[in-house]
């Protein structure tokens, strides 16, 4: 018999294309994925896992240039966030239609906040895109989603590996998937520098803030910089609290500056990524 995994995937951005790799790795090596629980983007991609679509997402976003991701950015004039969110799930919907949770292979469980109420929502039925669209709403940049009488933003607000929440079965292990992992050695990870092009997002969307928003040398840090910077110490704080509350049987670390939040293009070294880190953990979990 296989030995069974309760999986859970954090919150990340892109980097959450590590899960990819993360999960081809488990399979590869006799795991049975028996449940899987996730925020922001390990909601999207565990979600796609428990519905067998995994492989049709993979072969399309091993696709993407930087052009593909910016057509499929659909910028608002609200002031809840700069993309309205839709574009990328009405092109998702043409080859992967939507399907209620309930109805899944496997028992799965997305995570959101309730930022009026400063709690966690679970989608565990129901609606897989409506579920993904408040799991993935990154605050600032994607706008909230009306949820009954409060507003549902990113799950990893609250919970970036929601641990507690993956449904456990008789004799599972626990593996946990962190996007936040410790930083490495600027050779060993896809440090991608920032490109003054068209496409990129910020610089396109407003030139008038540009130094506002992209500025930051060693002595002092732009307005998105900054942003970023206090986000990420929070979710790697609140990641490694989790990790050691739960203390998960394989704990795979990815390091946080693998890249940023829209590196949708690097796709094929974020799933290596995934792949070879994993490799070494599950490794270490064998022996």
């Amino acid at each position: 018999m296989k030995q069974k995994v309760a999986l859970v995937l954090s919150s990340g951005g892109s980097k959450g294309l590590a899960h990819i790799g993360v999960i081809n790795e488990l399979e590869k090596n006799g795991f049975e994925i028996s449940s899987i629980s996730g925020a922001s983007i390990g909601s999207l991609i565990g979600g796609l896992y428990a519905m067998g679509k995994l492989p049709d997402y993979t072969e399309w976003v091993k696709k993407f240039s930087k052009k593909s991701i910016w057509d499929l950015m659909d910028f608002t004039v609200s002031s809840n966030g700069l993309l309205k969110g839709e574009k990328v799930f009405t092109k998702m919907k043409s080859f992967i239609p939507d399907m209620n949770i309930e109805d899944m292979n496997i028992p799965f469980t997305a995570v959101a906040t309730d930022i009026l109420n400063e709690k966690e929502v679970l989608f565990s039925n129901g609606s897989f895109y409506d579920a993904i669209r408040a799991s993935v709403a990154i605050p600032s940049i994607i706008t909230p989603v009306k949820y009954k009488d409060t507003f549902l933003v990113d799950g990893g607000v609250l919970n970036p590996i929601p641990i507690a929440y993956v449904p456990r079965t008789k004799n599972d292990i626990l593996v946990a998937v962190n996007l936040y992992g410790d930083k490495e050695d600027k050779h060993k990870t896809l440090e991608i520098k920032p490109k003054k092009n068209r496409y990129d997002l910020i610089n396109s969307f407003t030139k008038i803030n540009h130094k506002l928003i992209n500025t930051s040398n060693n002595k002092s840090l732009g307005y998105f910089s900054l942003l970023s910077y206090t986000n990420f110490a929070m979710l790697h704080k609140l990641a490694k609290l989790n990790i050691e509350l739960y203390q998960p049987d394989i704990v795979i670390n990815i390091p946080r500056d693998s890249a940023k939040t829209f590196d949708f293009d690097k796709a094929t070294e974020l799933i290596q990524l995934g792949k070879s880190i994993s490799r070494k953990e599950i490794k270490k979990y064998l022996k």
